[in-house]
């Protein structure tokens, strides 16, 4: 596939003149095709102009997963405005902080989500236009969506932009502190997309199902991989029910799935008592880190022909290696080699580069994916972008800590900023996860830290069992004292029916760290 394109919007607007009337996306049942997408982005994007949106203003959008979110994607970029897309979940108080922090001209969301922001945010001096999806839009405060879709021509004036100008700020999580607005350009976004397409090779054949929050890197990725391919995007609510996306993946023959854990856990546990498999299934990909044995075994079970990828990465640089699928049983726990054109390696704690195999050091990516820093953060990008090999580039110090083989594959041993210092010794969690992995019949298990007297802090192990085991929490500790160094050994286990997920899938650390400090306040009472 050649992305010789200078501008992110241009994939899809090449897509368009050559498959004008093939579907781009099925949302709710409904197909909208390539022409209905380029065209109905270009209007809103006009639309947006009269509205008086200037070249790198940002725009706000907080809709969730449904075909108006991509059309205002492509709009703002066709604008020349920057794309601030932000999970239809956030907390009033997390959207009006995004909306202030970057500073937004435009926000795009419902009229609910709307209703619960405080009235501060529409007094906002920067904020120009709030453009609601539903409901009575009020004429001197907000506008419809159709409205703005209307108001403007066909297509937006061209205002220079350029492939060094920002086409996104990707908001991270904040799993400590504040959120960080990653600033990604047009190149960025580009090159990471070149080098997806370059292992994965998405195709014009491919339907592409995503139930991944689209304000999730992951999942915007899906996006733009499918639409700049020529697939077909099978777009649904984030994280559906198993039932329904078993119902969507055969309604529409689906040909390739991302996923993250718990997704796969519930769809595989829902088709394993229905014995439904999905041999239509070429790819499924997971990201974030290494697949478990389990999580391995259940995909192979669900899709028998399909390849799967295991990928590593972060927003700052989108995605760092992958694992060819022809690695996945002799590599175990490997996160793989680095994607195409990027580089990678290993330093100590004097920055120094890590020559020797199977020592532990921090991780540096060098590429063209690498994000132009954190908005309005010099200090924090400071801390991240560092000089690189070369005069003149930075290269991203991750934050997190690896190893590499013999081979060059890399595996993750945690992030620099998770370590617990248990009875004076550096505890990674990712560590004592993995050994608690191994255990037959652990489907899930996440380590927090925990304050302790004696041990200054402690391990407190969560813990999900499949349908069949039977572990008690003293078995689980027997294991962990027999296999696992004094310092490593959970102060307790809690078994849980399931833990619970951030937005984009992950183990909520946060609320994680609060029970066990309730149980641990229990047990000393």
């Amino acid at each position: 596939m050649n992305l010789s394109k200078v501008l992110l919007q241009q994939v899809l607007e090449a897509r368009n003149g050559q498959h004008p009337d093939k579907a781009a996306i099925i949302y709710a049942d409904e197909t909208y095709t390539y022409a209905q997408l380029d065209e109905a982005s270009a209007r809103l994007g006009a639309g947006l102009q009269v509205l008086g949106l200037q070249r790198q203003e940002r725009v706000v959008l907080c809709l969730g997963n449904r075909v108006e979110t991509v059309c205002a994607f492509w709009g703002v970029l066709k604008a020349g405005g920057v794309v601030v897309n932000v999970g239809l979940e956030t907390p009033p108080d997390g959207l009006d902080y995004i909306v202030r922090d970057a500073e937004a001209s435009v926000l795009i969301t419902t009229s609910e989500k709307f209703a619960s922001l405080p009235p501060s945010t529409a007094a906002l001096a920067h904020l120009r236009a709030i453009v609601l999806l539903d409901g009575v839009a009020d004429a001197a405060e907000t506008l419809t969506f159709e409205r703005v879709l209307s108001q403007g021509g066909a297509a937006p004036v061209p205002c220079g932009t350029l492939d060094l100008d920002l086409a996104a700020i990707i908001y991270t999580s904040g799993s400590t502190g504040a959120p960080k607005g990653v600033m990604l350009t047009h190149r960025n976004m580009l090159a990471a997309l070149n080098s997806l397409h370059t292992y994965l090779g998405y195709n014009e054949r491919d339907n592409v199902l995503c139930s991944l929050p689209l304000s999730f890197d992951y999942g915007l990725y899906q996006m733009i991989m499918a639409l700049s391919a020529g697939a077909t995007l099978v777009l649904e609510k984030e994280f559906t029910w198993p039932i329904f996306l078993i119902k969507k993946i055969r309604q529409y023959q689906v040909t390739v799935i991302p996923f993250v854990p718990t997704m796969l856990m519930l769809l595989h546990e829902y088709a394993h008592k229905r014995d439904a498999t999905f041999g239509q299934v070429r790819m499924v990909t997971n990201t974030g880190a290494a697949l478990k044995s389990n999580h391995i075994a259940q995909m192979k079970s669900l899709f028998p022909e399909a390849q799967i990828f295991s990928m590593y990465g972060l927003t700052e640089c989108k995605r760092c290696t992958y694992l060819p699928p022809e690695d996945i049983d002799s590599k175990p726990g490997s996160v793989g080699i680095a994607i195409p054109n990027t580089e990678l390696w290993l330093v100590d704690e004097e920055g120094q580069r890590i020559e020797q195999p199977h020592q532990v050091g921090q991780l540096v990516i060098r590429g063209a994916t690498v994000m132009a820093g954190y908005w309005r953060n010099p200090q924090a990008t400071a801390e991240k972008l560092k000089p690189g090999l070369f005069p003149g580039e930075s290269v991203l110090y991750t934050g997190d800590y690896c190893t590499q083989d013999e081979d060059g594959y890399l595996y993750f041993h945690g992030r620099m900023d998770h370590v617990i210092k248990s009875r004076g010794m550096k505890v990674s969690p990712s560590e004592v996860e993995s050994f608690l992995y191994a255990i037959e019949g652990v489907e899930a298990a996440a380590v927090v830290g925990v304050e302790h007297a004696s041990a200054g802090e402690g391990l407190w192990a969560f813990v999900s069992l499949g349908e069949d085991a039977s572990l008690s929490v003293e078995q689980l500790l027997e294991r962990c004292r027999a296999g696992l160094e004094a310092h490593k050994v959970p102060l307790s286990i809690t078994l849980e029916s399931s833990l619970p997920r951030t937005a984009n899938g992950k183990f909520d650390l946060r609320q994680l760290q609060a029970q066990a400090r309730s149980a641990q306040l229990a047990l000393a009472g």
